[in-house]
């Protein structure tokens, strides 16, 4: 599937948030709970909560953090 041009925001911020979520969330339930018993169950709820609060974090954010990146940058 190929989105046009004027998604390019909504589409980096579905797959940062994505590839986040699946990170932090596993690492920080395999911490606090150890990969015994239902991990799986325990991860998916954590990224459950997790993913719409990051996706939303990262649809407003990423702009002006890209740039405040380029001012921070040497020409």
């Amino acid at each position: 599937m190929i989105f046009p041009r004027r998604y390019a925001r909504l589409v980096f911020s579905v797959l940062m948030s994505i590839y986040m979520v699946t990170l932090m969330t596993g690492v920080i339930t395999w911490a606090n709970t150890g990969l015994s018993g239902n991990f799986l169950a325990r991860w998916g709820h954590a990224f459950t909560i997790a993913w719409p609060i990051a996706f939303v974090l990262i649809l407003l954010g990423a702009p002006r953090l890209q740039q405040l990146t380029g001012r921070l940058l040497r020409p």
